[in-house]
């Protein structure tokens, strides 16, 4: 049984899919075998479908207020600094998708780096179309496999050490290249695997035959990003940037630094959710930056690249006025539905192209916001052993789900194959969640099945939402995770 084509697609490292997928399959298999045959009439929120095609939605729905007001002691702390410290702690210490680049030797196996390489950029399983819907031939590919000049790397790797200078895509091959799964679905680009922002530091193992492209390990990826996207510096600058205090925190889905054409490194920079700057807040008040005084606005940090391409760190400004504070928001639930609301329309971008996000980095950047880190994709996520999680298994049938499921709260992720969904609440029977997804599926008042091509963050009720063959999708969930404090084990 293959996954229901409806079910949303979230980013995932494509050389670690293809080893899960035959594990993938059979867990579908086992969730199938123990789903209950939905009914064939309307789910009772398709009663109240207004205009916007979505089964119970009302313009209040689509307010965080509307949520925050349902709650008891919405501004009770969920986790303090110390607890998602200890979080952070031991996601780096249990969860093997997040990788601690403090710990690279001073050199790697060649081996180890062309492993590396060779698990992401594996060549393609299945037939690839480019946007004009032409099959990428085989001679192309070759061509690409060539580009990763895996004879150049030698017996013992230096990494060497970067901060990510602008918001940069990671590729499966070093190439800018788009490519999609059928001729004329130009959506999802198959070579797209995720994103770095300013100020990620990463280490360079490998360069693409043309130098242009690097192969990067940061904390929880590894892929091809353009060269020129990151400012080579010190192992100990690179690595300490963002420990330095006191810093700024964006809070907004995309805040932007002030436009200057002195420094156009540094120029409406995009900066998202949860990025983290040293902040200087000792700039002198009679010292302009970029032909502007600075009373206005924060003075950040910010990495560069200088003519060589360098590290250089340069002075930037982001406006008062900008969704940023001093030090990482408060972790509680009315802060968890305000920070996901302000990605509430935002089109889907998978492996974070379009400059947006897909599902699993929608929950990232909100928990990020908190200072809480997650893994990048959503198998990652579903199955980490570092959070407080509830794991389904094919004994759980539909109604001991419902059990579990009538009693989260706000915060709460919950996984099926290839997706993510954040719980905001419960309201008139159902549960209400906030998810970036690229469709969904329903019964209408008539009992027909409906599908609705949403792509972008949307507000959805949880139980009315059906896979393409009328199954729940209550009964795909393979896991809850919870983030909050976890019980000594």
């Amino acid at each position: 049984m293959r996954a229901p084509p409806l079910l949303p697609r979230c980013a995932a490292a494509h050389a670690a899919e293809r080893c899960a997928r035959a594990g993938l399959l059979a867990l579908l298999v086992l969730l199938s075998a123990c789903a209950t045959t939905p009914s064939q009439r309307a789910h009772p929120a398709a009663a109240g479908t207004d205009p916007s095609g979505i089964p119970g939605i009302t313009a209040a729905r689509l307010t965080p207020a509307h949520w925050i007001a349902r709650l008891d002691a919405p501004d009770a702390t969920v986790l303090d600094a110390a607890q998602i410290q200890a979080q952070n702690a031991r996601l780096l210490a249990q969860d093997p998708s997040v990788f601690d680049l403090s710990s690279l030797p001073e050199t790697l196996a060649g081996s180890e780096v062309r492993r590396r390489i060779e698990a992401l950029s594996a060549p393609p399983a299945r037939a690839l179309y480019d946007v004009q819907g032409q099959e990428i031939q085989a001679t192309r590919i070759q061509e690409l496999r060539d580009a990763l000049a895996l004879d150049q790397i030698h017996s013992e790797v230096a990494p060497r050490f970067g901060l990510v200078t602008r918001r940069a895509d990671l590729r499966s091959f070093p190439t800018g290249q788009r490519v999609f799964s059928r001729p004329g679905d130009t959506d999802i680009d198959r070579f797209q695997e995720s994103a770095l922002f300013p100020g990620t530091p990463v280490a360079v193992l490998h360069e693409s035959r043309d130098g242009r492209w690097w192969f990067v390990v940061s904390r929880r990826y590894s892929a091809w990003i353009e060269a020129d996207h990151v400012a080579l510096g010190g192992r100990g600058e690179v690595l300490g940037f963002a420990a330095q205090p006191p810093y700024l925190v964006v809070t907004g889905a995309d805040v932007r630094t002030v436009f200057t054409p002195e420094a156009p490194q540094v120029s409406d920079l995009s900066l998202d959710m949860g990025v983290r700057l040293p902040l200087l807040s000792d700039w002198p008040k009679d010292k302009p930056i970029n032909g502007q005084f600075a009373y206005a606005s924060h003075v950040v940090a910010l990495p560069a690249r200088d003519a060589a391409g360098a590290l250089e760190f340069v002075p930037a400004l982001v406006p008062r006025s900008a969704d940023v504070r001093t030090g990482y928001l408060p972790l509680t639930r009315a802060n968890l539905i305000t920070q996901a609301f302000k990605f509430l329309g935002e089109r889907y971008g998978w492996g974070h192209s379009y400059g947006t996000r897909d599902c699993s980095g929608f929950v990232s950047e909100v928990y990020r916001s908190f200072g809480v880190e997650l893994p990048r994709n959503t198998r990652d996520q579903g199955v980490s052993p570092a959070f407080d999680r509830i794991a389904f298994t094919e004994a759980d049938d539909h109604a001991a789900r419902m059990g579990v499921l009538r009693n989260l709260d706000v915060g709460d992720l919950l996984y099926i194959p290839g997706h993510v969904m954040m719980v905001i609440g419960r309201e008139d029977g159902e549960v209400w969640l906030i998810h970036d997804t690229t469709g969904m599926r329903y019964r209408d008042a008539s009992g027909e099945i409906v599908s609705v091509p949403l792509n972008q963050v949307s507000v959805t009720p949880l139980f009315a939402l059906l896979g393409d063959s009328g199954t729940p999708y209550v009964d795909f969930i393979y896991s809850i995770q919870r983030i909050r404090r976890v019980s000594p084990r």
